[in-house]
């Protein structure tokens, strides 16, 4: 289905330097705040106390929010756990000052406001476990994107893996930069929002690849040249690209404003993504495999010499 069809190609590649300038500059500035910075890390990698509590009705969890806050956890986690009237509440870690006297500071705050709440369970979760879990999604990282060149180097060439993970690891890191550079929270939604973004990049490239494949091995575009067939595989894309795009867009907005704080960075992660994700495919993978001297022969299946046996008679 197309929404529209371009009939000219836009000539993309004419000014892939300067827009890969950009993007090496951004990636830059991206790495630079990551260690300048570093990145603001949630309760569930650096540690902190879990309550779970209970309401006779559906809880107030801005109102929770509030509370909490004005007691000095500044970086507290209020959400829905299971049902509207269980809420779960995570809390930093405060030097000098346990868990019991957290979690009664706490409940006897929220009793001001409902008598009826009851409290379930208070865990301390230790930092030691955050650094597991962050060792673990770093590995879960990292196995992603060495399966994701091994299925393009098997499926079209190693040039478009290469191009294809250096786009993928732009979008992924241009997203860790924004996150150092506001300080936004970093937390396990963000990092399931991040390996959905390489998913979700590699698909774009993919499309563009293998239209890139088939204009290559299209006899009616011999004479173009590979910064030709890149212009034309993309141009041919840009309605599916808007299609795609365009709607998984209008489910992520619906998420950034109607899906309150639990689920804010998470939306705000996956914008990011998409709209990098869009500019890598173009200016980003595209441009790379043609710098990679990508050509029509790397697509083609080599012609087997014929056997002048072939046909003899015995």
């Amino acid at each position: 289905m197309e929404f529209f069809r371009i009939k000219k190609d836009i000539p993309f590649m004419r000014n892939a330097l300067l827009f890969n300038a950009i993007s090496a500059l951004t990636f830059v500035a991206a790495v630079f705040f990551l260690f300048a910075n570093g990145l603001h890390l949630s309760i569930e990698f650096t540690g902190g106390t879990v309550m779970e509590v209970a309401y006779t009705k559906p809880a107030d969890l801005e109102g929770i929010r509030a509370t909490v806050t004005g007691l000095g956890f500044a970086d507290n986690q209020v959400q829905s756990f299971g049902t509207a009237q269980d809420v779960l509440i995570r809390l930093p870690v405060q030097k000098g000052v346990n868990t019991a006297k957290i979690s009664t500071q706490v409940i006897e705050a929220l009793k001001a406001n409902d008598a009826s709440i009851i409290l379930k369970r208070v865990e301390f979760v230790g930092p030691q476990v955050g650094q597991e879990l962050a060792h673990d999604g770093l590995t879960a990282l990292i196995f992603v994107i060495v399966g994701i060149m091994i299925y393009l180097a098997f499926r079209f060439e190693w040039k478009f893996a290469v191009a294809a993970i250096i786009a993928n690891l732009h979008d992924v890191i241009i997203i860790l930069g924004f996150f150092a550079f506001f300080q936004w929270e970093f937390s396990l939604t963000v990092l399931a929002a991040v390996l959905a973004v390489l998913g979700y990049s590699v698909n774009e490239s993919v499309v563009v690849f293998d239209r890139v494949r088939e204009t290559f091995r299209d006899r009616r575009y011999s004479k173009f040249t590979t910064p030709d067939v890149l212009n034309h595989a993309i141009t041919s894309t840009i309605s599916r690209t808007v299609i795609t795009h365009g709607c998984t867009q209008l489910m992520v907005l619906s998420m950034l404003v109607f899906g309150g704080p639990t689920l804010h960075f998470f939306a705000v992660a996956l914008t990011i993504g998409i709209l990098f994700g869009i500019y890598s495919s173009v200016f980003v993978a595209a441009a790379v495999a043609m710098w990679l001297g990508v050509k029509r022969e790397d697509l083609l299946k080599p012609i087997k010499p014929k056997d002048e046996t072939d046909g003899a008679v015995v």
